[in-house]
């Protein structure tokens, strides 16, 4: 699968890369951003997927989260995937920033003109795992699963439904309960269907009820004064019930003061990829 370096930068005695190609899953080019820690010259190292949320792209964690220091510190290589299929033949809601381009929301859609090329959750636990094991130095055996938001919703999902992939999972202020939330049904509704059955397969509210981890812990930070956690389109209260009667460990972190943007992530961007390096660099 030919593989497009768009630009390389130098970062705590590793590189940044980002990168373009041809995608099968979702019938168009898609980019992603890697860092790859010094580690990586001695031999594989565990990889660590990042999914953005609403309106980012692959860069909005590269070059704000501040994770490659820590990154370098763990012997983690970072990989960052856009958040939606882009180009001009790809469908969009042009007026809406939470529906289309840069909305991927992390599903496979069912619903036309959507389905042909919005296959984010496909691209995100098949093909892009296998590219990059494919194209750089990284254990197979050791992948774990962050997000934000949107991408803290991919994140949870990719996780629970796939923990012989992921083996480790966290997410910031994650939209937890998309189900119950009206960014949740609105992009349900356009990607999925009205079908209400159809959504649990990517509802972490739901999926934890008969999908429940019991052998690791989910760690999620949530900001107190997060505009979107008031909206109540978070509910992290919700995931966090749905958890404790299923048997899920989890750690749900309610941080006094911070809000929803990179500040808040880079604050706990330290303790979440220690959290990650605890499974994926032992043994």
């Amino acid at each position: 699968m030919p593989l497009t370096l768009d630009k390389q930068h130098a970062c705590f005695g590793g590189t940044v890369g980002y990168y373009s190609h041809p995608s099968t899953t979702c019938n168009c080019d898609m980019r992603f951003a890697v860092f790859v820690p010094p580690q990586a010259e001695a031999g594989p190292v565990p990889v660590l997927f990042y999914l953005s949320g609403l309106t980012c792209t692959e860069d909005n964690f590269t070059s704000k989260a501040g994770a490659q220091r820590y990154a370098a510190e763990q012997g983690l290589m970072l990989v960052a995937p856009d958040t939606s299929p882009r180009g001009e033949s790809i469908p969009d809601e042009a007026e809406a920033w939470d529906f289309g381009v840069g909305a991927g929301f992390y599903v496979d859609a069912t619903e036309s003109p959507w389905s042909t090329h919005y296959n984010l959750y496909s691209y995100v636990v098949n093909e892009l795992p296998e590219l990059i094991a494919q194209e750089f130095a990284v254990r197979r055996d050791r992948m774990g699963i962050l997000g934000h938001s949107m991408g803290g919703h991919g994140a949870l999902v990719c996780g629970l439904r796939n923990p012989d992939l992921f083996k480790s999972i966290s997410a910031f202020a994650p939209i937890a309960a998309p189900s119950q939330c009206p960014w949740g049904q609105k992009a349900f509704t356009g990607y999925l269907g009205t079908d209400t059955e159809r959504w649990k397969a990517y509802d972490a509210t739901e999926l934890v009820k008969e999908q429940a981890q019991k052998d690791r812990t989910i760690l999620i930070d949530q900001g107190t004064a997060d505009p979107f956690l008031k909206q109540n389109q978070l509910l992290p209260d919700v995931f966090a019930e749905a958890c404790e009667k299923a048997g899920q460990p989890l750690i749900l972190r309610m941080q006094p003061d911070y809000d929803h943007s990179y500040f808040f992530i880079a604050s706990f961007m330290a303790d979440h990829l220690r959290h990650h390096a605890d499974v994926l660099t032992k043994g």
